[in-house]
């Protein structure tokens, strides 16, 4: 049994990527796309044709329906190629605005409908995790739209997602380990900061020990990796998101994956419960440095890459 395969025993397994031709090899039961993901596959000679047809299709619509045409066309091909969900995102120009956010959620789902989807058990709507995309999440929820929290760096957020009910989150693993790499310069030791000591990996367990302490029902998908070793170590959660890249080099090993979360432990464990407000929401996140530095930083890069899809539609 190879790595990928001793992986789905524990954990569900969901591609990270918005080539939906790479998909079938691996057999995941979800998949991701985000701006950037969709970005790169509308530029492979395979796809280009998608983007023409979809533009050619709905010339004279505004350019915010345009895109999320484009974003519902790709998120259908690649349900053609997975039993499960795949998580579709809602502009990330949108990130601060709680109204138009639920609007372009909306929207989306809308889409999908007109293409025979049912979103209830197909489609997950991506949110990044601030406070007004944590409160659109909770408006979508309770119409029935399951939303996917993004960009989640700080345990902060994973408790507001919580509170309002988010169906599912998505921390980070490998942008936080970036950033406590290049804080610590030359001082890095990558052995001492491997398996459960990765500051990335360590944050998805303390995420998962809460929500499982303490009977939050929302999923926990570990996602942006840099290696197995993260994945691997992660072992158990409820999903992880991973690359094609990635997803190849486990087919290729036969090295065991025990797992390493599970629920009985984590509800053995002594956490107290939190809850935070808006005002305590912010201070914690504020009071996070790498958290509220990866965050912007998410936000701008998605940002930019909208504007190339943009730019790529109206060309």
């Amino acid at each position: 049994m190879n790595q990928l395969e001793a992986l789905k025993k524990h954990t569900t397994v969901v591609a990270d990527t918005g080539d939906f031709k790479q998909i079938s090899q691996f057999h995941p039961q979800d998949a991701t796309t985000n701006p950037s993901l969709i970005l790169k596959a509308v530029q492979m000679p395979e796809h280009q044709q998608l983007l023409q047809a979809t533009v050619q299709a709905h010339q004279g619509a505004p350019l915010d329906q345009v895109m999320d045409h484009l974003l519902v066309r790709f998120g259908c091909h690649i349900l053609a190629h997975i039993p499960g969900r795949v998580s579709t995102e809602v502009d990330a120009r949108l990130s601060f605005d709680t109204d138009a956010t639920v609007a372009r959620a909306r929207q989306i789902v809308a889409f999908y409908q007109a293409q025979g989807v049912d979103t209830r058990q197909r489609v997950l709507i991506k949110i990044a995790a601030t406070w007004e995309g944590i409160q659109a999440a909770a408006v979508l929820e309770k119409e029935g739209i399951h939303t996917n929290l993004t960009l989640l760096f700080a345990f902060a957020q994973a408790v507001a997602c919580g509170q309002v009910g988010v169906t599912l989150i998505s921390p980070f693993v490998g942008r936080i380990y970036d950033w406590y790499k290049k804080a610590a310069g030359s001082a890095w030791d990558e052995a001492g900061h491997a398996g459960v000591n990765d500051p990335g990996v360590n944050s998805v367990h303390h995420i998962y020990n809460h929500f499982k302490k303490h009977g939050i029902a929302t999923e926990v998908m570990g996602a942006s990796f840099r290696n197995v070793g993260q994945i691997t170590a992660l072992a158990g959660c409820d999903l992880l998101t991973i690359s094609p890249e990635l997803m190849a080099q486990m087919q290729a090993s036969n090295a065991d994956v025990p797992r390493q979360l599970d629920v009985a432990s984590a509800q053995a464990l002594d956490l107290p419960a939190v809850h935070l407000n808006e005002a305590q929401f912010r201070l914690a996140l504020n009071e996070d440095a790498m958290a509220s530095d990866k965050l912007a930083e998410g936000i701008r890069a998605f940002c930019v890459d909208v504007r190339k899809l943009e730019a790529l539609m109206q060309a």
